[in-house]
Parts: C-alpha cells; sequence; structure tokens
C-alpha cells in the first residue's frame, strides 16, 4: 500500500474488521449452535462458553491493539473460521457462517493491519515496520501453528464435558501446553521489526541478529529497494519478497545469527539487506525523516496515529 492508503490503514481497515468479528457470533455462532442441539447440555454449554471466551478475547485484542492482540486475533479468527467450517454442511448455511470469518481472517492477514498492532505499542515519535517471516516457517509451520492453538485449547474441554474425564484432563493439560509453546513461537514473529526512530534505523530482528542495531541517520549513505546483483549482508532470514538495502558512508559491526547453530557470527557490513513486509511506506517515511532514499516513489509518510 502507498500514498493514502496510510490512511486507510490507521482510520478504515482497523473498523472493517471490528465490524465484521461483531458478526460473528451470528454467524459462526448459530452455525456451531444447530451443530450441537443433538448434544449433551454440559457439551452445549462447554461449546458456548468457549466460544463467547474466544469472541471476547478478540474484541480486546482489536479494542487495544498489541503485537500480542495481533496474534490472538489471527488465532481466534482461525478457530472461528474452522468452527464454521466443522459445523456447517448445507451450502448456505455454510457461506453464511463462513463468509464473515474469512473476512476477518483476511483483513487481519494484511501487512498493514499488522502494522497497526505492533505500532500500539510504540514510544514517541518511531515507527514500527514489521518484517517478512522466512519462507520455510511462512509456507506451512506458520499457517498449522494458527490452527491449532485454537484446536487445542477447545478439544479437551469439551471432551471433559462429554464426560471423558481421563482423556480429556489429560488433552486439555497437553492442548494448553501446546498452545503456550505455539503462542509464544507465533508471538516471537510480531516481535521482529525495522524501526524508524529520531536517531535513525534499528533492526530488531532475533532470526538475524544477536542483537537490535541502531543505524545512526547521519551514517546511512542512502536507503532503497535492493538490487538484484547486491552483495549486501543478508539479513532478510530467508524471506521472500522486496528486498531493501541499506547503505552506510563505512563499516559497522553486526553479529548475524547462523540458522541453523543458532549462534552470532561477527561482520563489518557497509550495506545490509532487510525484509520488510511494506517496503514502499517505509522509504517514504524514510523520506520524510530526512534518509537520502534512492529511486524511491514520492508518497507522504505513513500517519503515525492509532485509531482508538
Amino acid at each position: 500500500m502507498e500514498g493514502t492508503d496510510a490512511q486507510i490503514c490507521t482510520a478504515v481497515l482497523p473498523w472493517v474488521v471490528r465490524v465484521a468479528w461483531l458478526v460473528v457470533p451470528f454467524s459462526v455462532g448459530t452455525a456451531v449452535a444447530d451443530a450441537l442441539d443433538g448434544r449433551s447440555a454440559p457439551v452445549q454449554v462447554t461449546a458456548a462458553a468457549l466460544l463467547w471466551v474466544g469472541w471476547a478475547v478478540v474484541v480486546g485484542a482489536l479494542l487495544v491493539p498489541r503485537p500480542v492482540g495481533l496474534v490472538l486475533a489471527r488465532c481466534g479468527a482461525a478457530g472461528a473460521l474452522l468452527a464454521a467450517l466443522v459445523a456447517t454442511d448445507e451450502p448456505i448455511d455454510l457461506a453464511i457462517g463462513v463468509t464473515p470469518a474469512i473476512a476477518v481472517l483476511v483483513v487481519l492477514l494484511l501487512p498493514a493491519v499488522g502494522e497497526w498492532f505492533v505500532n500500539g505499542a510504540a514510544y514517541g515519535y518511531e515507527r514500527r515496520y514489521l518484517l517478512r517471516a522466512p519462507a520455510p516457517v511462512l509456507v506451512g509451520p506458520l499457517v498449522f501453528a494458527g490452527l491449532l492453538v485454537p484446536v487445542s485449547l477447545v478439544i479437551g474441554p469439551l471432551l471433559v464435558a462429554a464426560r471423558q474425564w481421563v482423556i480429556g484432563a489429560l488433552v486439555t493439560a497437553v492442548g494448553g501446553a501446546l498452545a503456550y509453546v505455539l503462542g509464544r513461537a507465533l508471538h516471537s514473529m510480531t516481535q521482529r521489526w525495522a524501526v524508524l526512530v529520531p536517531a535513525g534505523l534499528v533492526l530488531k530482528d532475533h532470526l538475524a541478529l544477536l542483537d537490535p542495531v541502531l543505524f545512526r541517520r547521519v551514517d546511512v549513505e542512502s536507503l532503497r529497494r535492493a538490487p538484484a546483483d547486491t552483495d549486501a549482508l543478508d539479513l532478510t532470514a530467508g524471506a521472500l519478497g522486496l528486498a531493501l538495502e541499506l547503505d552506510l558512508r563505512s563499516p559497522q559491526h553486526v553479529d548475524r545469527m547462523r540458522p541453523v547453530r543458532r549462534s552470532a557470527e561477527p561482520f563489518e557490513a557497509r550495506r545490509l539487506l532487510f525484509t520488510p513486509t511494506r517496503p514502499a511506506a517505509l522509504l517514504a517515511d524514510a523520506a520524510s525523516r530526512r534518509f537520502r532514499v534512492v529511486d524511491q516513489v514520492a508518497t507522504p509518510p505513513p500517519s503515525t496515529s492509532s485509531p482508538s
């Protein structure tokens, strides 16, 4: 997204996802209630309680955007979609139940919305730009983890409600532990940023760097879209998509993480690559902060305000 799309990010999209989520109890909830019509009262009550708790958690995440809220909202929307798919078999009912859940999930997966969440915890004049997930993680494990978190939290209590006491208690304990581990892994992916601060640019990426590194604006020669033949130090952690190249006036020390051994490897680098989810917006914002941006599309900087 470019130009006025920054205002769409901070003003329109959050309200789209909020309104769509308000519809979920009347679509997914109705479908689940119909599917549980022949079940025992404890199972129906437990299922209803789980749905309402999950719905309320996502409402809180959407009202107070934070990085952890992005994980909660995406997992909640994935859980709602799974519930609708499992609970309905008639085409019309399936369309009614699935459409709001799909709409919420699609909007939550937009880079601009992810940026809105992570900037809910930003300080002052800084602006955080999420970094792209590594390709090996994005194609499979990330999606699987997002779907497994809500499933692992629901199955155990439903088994207990169905009087499967032993297996239900075991599944509840294992599922809770699994959801915690997967939730932490998903949350760690929301902690990878390129941050524009008054002093310059900070790269914070535990997959590529041992520690966050500040590149002062006075030390930056230029910032640009990376050319295909660049020999810059690769800090993309294997992410796909357009990379940006940071060109420094003189070499700066960085400790790059080895992907296999998870140990640091020291480098003196003058050019570095990184992959924000919204490279054009970052370039526009950097230009407004007096960085020298090469081949940058002239667009207004993104707004630093967040909706209530």
